[in-house]
């Protein structure tokens, strides 16, 4: 008898998972209408996932930490001056910041040039971009922390510094879908 009641109490509970397993929509399932064109190879992952803390040094030399801008939403690029789809995709990021940045949202491209932050301010005064600020880790620990291992890697957090997906190569981060990605996370978070 107590073995037809255990076998009766998991089917019970299978079915009641099943029910509630059919009817949750899944944060991924949510973002699924953000994932067209520029986005279409955007990897959200079912929830957010926490995301390492690390560190990287500014322009002036001084150390900052990812979680310094918490309460924002983040767009974190890992890049190189040597990467040639990163040079293609840093206007189109410098563009996105000019456009969005602000209280509720910051695009913080990481450099991964070992030859430090003069290689990559000259690499700014080349490109033109005036809306980005210039950070780097010659250590490229920054990068190993966050699980990159090919450039350019991107990840969108969330203002609690969680990681919503991310994109492994290059994209046109100013396109209208990849603004309605950002924009849909800055609403909901």
């Amino acid at each position: 008898m107590t073995r037809h009641l255990k076998f009766f109490s998991f089917l019970i509970l299978l079915t009641f998972t099943s029910l509630g397993a059919g009817t949750s929509t899944a944060f991924s399932e949510n973002l699924s209408d953000f994932l067209t064109g520029e986005m279409k190879n955007f990897a959200p992952y079912d929830e957010p996932r926490p995301f390492k803390d690390f560190s990287f040094t500014n322009a002036a030399g001084e150390e900052e930490k990812l979680s310094d801008y918490r309460g924002k939403v983040i767009l974190l690029n890992f890049w190189a001056t040597w990467c040639a789809p990163c040079r293609k995709e840093m206007p189109g990021l410098d563009r996105l910041q000019a456009e969005m940045g602000g209280d509720d949202f910051q695009v913080l491209a990481v450099g991964q040039d070992l030859q430090g932050m003069k290689k990559v301010t000259s690499f700014f005064e080349r490109l033109g971009l005036e809306h980005l600020a210039p950070l780097n880790d010659k250590t490229v620990k920054s990068g190993r922390a966050a699980g990159v291992f090919g450039l350019p890697a991107t990840i969108l957090l969330t203002r609690d510094g969680k990681e919503v997906g991310r994109l492994i190569g290059p994209a046109e981060w100013d396109e209208p879908e990849s603004k309605a990605l950002i924009q849909h996370i800055i609403s909901g978070s």
